[in-house]
């Protein structure tokens, strides 16, 4: 029997050893049993260092301390009244169309709850169940390994959450608390952004004639696998209060869930691991987790992005980058005092070489000549477009316009300022799909010109495309408006002499031997 692959439903059946069982009941508790308990596999068997939950009053930097301020009724009304009516109740079976309608009404007494919550530094235990729903990664249908745990909250919780998420994104923003290199779940950061930052990194050594080599960090079960005591710690570190520390540390304590299908519910397992998925507090404290990966890099070069991590570095010969490596890889799995899945160098085990990796979306190999990840780009557009062309009757024109802008450029159009450092042989196949997507929408001729085509649908070349987003970055590198690490890389030159060009603005190109 198969499951859906997409759907958020119980697996129909499921392996348990070498038994595969098909009985609900049986299933959802076992799925429940896998969810709840899934982060520690990845704990090491050394034990958490006894400073990892530094206590209130260990040194701290001298940064502004945080303490949470009390929530303003009109900011939850606000909330209330954006509530999504088709979401599912919670575990509390209190449905956000109820809370939707009566907005007006309860909005002050939810308000008072909430900051009687931050003075008292307790949360209701009823806001802490979750009901968890089994959704499908991919892989083996019958592996309790490929369902990740997507977990459904009370509504009043994830009001609650999103106060407190805005109170918390604010101050770490604004106190730049977060690593540079940290791109994850961050206002203005981006896949894009930081393959950039990579590849110029990469690049520039590779111009200085030396060696590079990079580890890419891929944590399964990342959101699981976060120690409750050592994040309380990295948040002492980050100069919280005692009161929210208080605060954060009882959100943990005492954590159940229960997986729901079909009206019924497993029994109730306790959860003293990770940050549920799904919850609006999740992402921060996830980053907040990781952030001290940064600083653990040493000598090597490292970007952050969710649970994918780029540990990288160069140098004159390849014994001394591989060794630079070793250390910095090392360091970093002492600061998590966690087991990573599939790659593991503190008991002696080889890291996997690979000449192609996917890397934020972007494929990766070896020669950085783009050609696995433009094979990629042309052979999903190409499904796409057969699909099209094959319905294409019932389609209109207006529709068919729509369809390509929405499934067909966005696919061009991400991270298209990274590849365009491609062969022209190389770009050249991206412009044959997409002229095969104007002609699906011009129902013109294979023998059509392609500027008659872009004429036809009022589009630009794809050149023009690319090269209009790589100036939209430089532009707003320019204007301060980019991230600091894109920033540093674009110099202006200052002339000596005056001339008719001069209220053109000049940029320094640098030397590339590639």
């Amino acid at each position: 029997m198969e499951n859906k692959s997409t759907s958020s439903q119980l697996p129909t059946a499921l392996r348990l050893g070498n038994t595969v069982i098909t009985d609900k009941s049986i299933i959802k508790e076992n799925v429940n049993k896998q969810f709840s308990t899934a982060g520690h596999a990845f704990l090491l068997a050394t034990p958490t260092p006894a400073n990892s939950s530094a206590s209130p009053a260990a040194t701290r930097p001298c940064l502004p301390s945080f303490s949470f301020t009390q929530i303003q009724t009109a900011d939850v009304l606000k909330e209330l009244k954006n509530l999504d009516p088709y979401k599912s109740a919670g575990l509390d079976n209190l449905d956000p169309l109820f809370l939707k309608l009566s907005a007006a009404i309860v909005a002050t007494p939810i308000t008072s709850l909430f900051n009687l919550s931050f003075v008292s530094s307790e949360i209701p235990k009823d806001g802490k169940a979750a009901a968890v729903l089994p959704l499908f990664k991919g892989g083996d249908t019958l592996d309790p390994n490929c369902y990740r745990p997507i977990s459904s909250l009370p509504c009043l919780s994830k009001v609650f959450e999103s106060q407190v998420n805005k109170q918390i994104t604010d101050h770490f923003e604004s106190h730049r608390t977060f690593s540079a290199v940290q791109s994850g779940f961050r206002a203005g950061h981006g896949c894009t952004s930081a393959t950039l930052k990579v590849l110029n990194d990469i690049i520039t050594a590779i111009d200085k004639r030396q060696y590079c080599a990079a580890v890419f960090i891929d944590l399964a079960k990342a959101f699981d696998s976060v120690n409750h005591r050592i994040l309380i710690g990295r948040l002492n570190s980050l100069v919280c209060s005692n009161d929210c520390l208080a605060w954060f540390t009882n959100y943990f304590a005492d954590r159940v869930q229960c997986v729901k299908s079909e009206g019924m519910l497993s029994g109730p397992l306790a959860v003293s691991m990770g940050v549920p998925q799904g919850s609006i507090l999740g992402p921060n404290l996830f980053s907040v987790y990781i952030n001290v990966a940064a600083l653990a890099a040493g000598d090597s070069l490292i970007h952050l992005y969710a649970d994918d991590t780029i540990l990288y570095t160069s140098g004159p010969s390849l014994d001394t980058v591989l060794t630079n490596l070793q250390t910095s890889f090392n360091a970093i799995q002492h600061s998590f005092r966690t087991r990573p899945p599939s790659i593991t160098t503190l008991d002696g085990s080889d890291l996997e070489y690979v000449d192609n990796y996917k890397y934020l979306g972007v494929w990766l190999d070896c020669k950085l000549s783009f050609q696995t990840h433009i094979k990629h780009i042309q052979s999903k557009i190409k499904s796409r477009i057969g699909f099209l062309f094959h319905n294409k009757a019932s389609f209109t024109h207006a529709a068919k316009l729509t369809l390509v802008k929405q499934t067909i450029l966005p696919i061009l159009d991400f991270g298209d300022v990274i590849d365009k450092i491609a062969s022209n042989t190389l770009l050249s196949k991206l412009d044959a799909v997409y002229h095969s997507a104007t002609r699906f929408v011009t129902k013109s001729p294979y023998t059509t010109h392609h500027c008659d085509l872009y004429a036809l649908v009022g589009w630009p070349s794809l050149h023009i495309r690319c090269q209009t987003h790589w100036l939209q970055v430089i532009y707003k590198t320019m204007q301060g408006k980019a991230l600091p690490y894109l920033s540093s890389l674009v110099t202006i030159t200052t002339s000596t002499r005056s001339t008719l060009s001069s209220r053109y603005i000049a940029l320094i190109i640098p030397k590339a031997n590639t």
